[in-house]
């Protein structure tokens, strides 16, 4: 598989509005696991609800730290949170997610930065494994 890469003149200038509409999509993201959280029940309910808390807390920290090291870099950046809902299929959210996520990394030119990134990746690898594979 051949890998595109981009020269410095052909990358896409990135603004505050996209940091901000990025870091608004995480914060959305992060409370739409919480939505589904405070719903689960059932059969199987104790794992998803311990998985889910889990991954809110890694997500959350690892959100925190690309957040402000985006901060430090870049200046103050004005977040915009759109409306979050419950998802309906956990499963399939996080797997869009985890995809949007990598379709916004060419924002991050810094290894310290898709570090964090990969951290956020893996928290929502963790969970899908934790809520496919264990009841």
């Amino acid at each position: 598989m051949a890998t595109a890469i981009k020269t410095k003149e052909q990358k896409q200038t990135r603004t505050g509005t996209d940091y901000g509409r990025f870091f608004g999509e995480m914060y959305a993201f992060n409370n739409s696991l919480k939505l589904f959280h405070w719903h689960v029940s059932g059969p199987g309910s104790y794992a998803q609800h311990m998985a889910l808390d889990e991954a809110l807390t890694t997500l959350a920290d690892a959100m925190d730290r690309i957040v402000e090291t985006t901060y430090a870099m870049k200046g103050d950046i004005e977040v915009v949170i759109p409306q979050t809902n419950t998802p309906r299929n956990i499963e399939t959210h996080c797997e869009k997610f985890f995809k949007y996520i990598d379709e916004q990394r060419e924002m991050f030119e810094e290894d310290f930065s898709t570090a964090i990134l990969d951290d956020y990746q893996e928290a929502i690898q963790q969970l899908l494994y934790r809520l496919k594979r264990l009841q």
